[in-house]
């Protein structure tokens, strides 16, 4: 919904669960600070960078096709408002397990197993020099890919590499992981698997394929 809503008008809300719902792979105390405090801080600042310009009255999607040509403000703030938004729907205190529905055979037929997909996406995550996502998207084609980004960009955005609709990401930066793992970064990576809302991301998948 937030793609098509104008900028001015998204809003900044609670998660869908409280903080303590993902423990023990994600602590409390992380997703407090990192809900109320960092993507806070992105939402305020997104708001800041596009107040009185043309950008207020573009939809989120609208400014990433067009990122390129906006401040880097918008784009490290609009970036992290979504990124954010993206990472609290794509964890469940319900996750964990495999992947549902199409997804599923989504999954196989692109990376050859789910245990080779995992192996892909954690090698984007561990292997992201720095802060930044990893990415699970379907492309143009209709194709599944694993990659993943620096600082608050997104696939959506039309200076990434790789272009695509992303179904589920990873936040590596450090404040995601840092007072549970400390600078154990595959650790948590091994963790997030036990949180992955998979009927959220099989929705998501249908979706950017236009079936929903």
């Amino acid at each position: 919904m937030e793609l098509i809503t104008k900028s001015k008008d998204l809003l900044f809300t609670d998660l869908p669960y409280t903080y303590d719902a993902l423990e023990p792979h994600i602590d409390k105390m992380t997703m407090e600070i990192h809900h109320s405090k960092h993507h806070k801080a992105y939402y305020d600042k997104f708001m800041a960078a596009i107040k009185g310009t043309e950008a207020e009255e573009m939809s989120l999607g609208q400014i990433f096709a067009s990122m390129s040509k906006l401040p880097v403000a918008v784009r490290n703030n609009g970036g992290g408002f979504f990124n954010h938004n993206l990472y609290w729907n794509t964890m469940s205190p319900n996750g964990g397990g495999a992947p549902q529905g199409d997804l599923s055979e989504a999954i196989n037929n692109e990376f050859g197993s789910f245990e080779q997909f995992k192996t892909q996406f954690n090698e984007a995550a561990v292997n992201r020099f720095g802060s930044g996502w990893a990415w699970l998207s379907v492309k143009a084609d209709r194709k599944l890919c694993a990659c993943s980004s620096p600082n608050q960009d997104n696939p959506l955005m039309d200076l990434f590499e790789c272009p695509a609709q992303p179904i589920i990401t990873l936040d590596v930066w450090e404040h995601a992981y840092y007072l549970k793992y400390q600078n154990r970064r595959p650790d948590y990576i091994n963790a997030f698997w036990n949180v992955v809302d998979w009927k959220a991301a099989n929705e998501k998948y249908l979706k950017a394929l236009g079936r929903l």
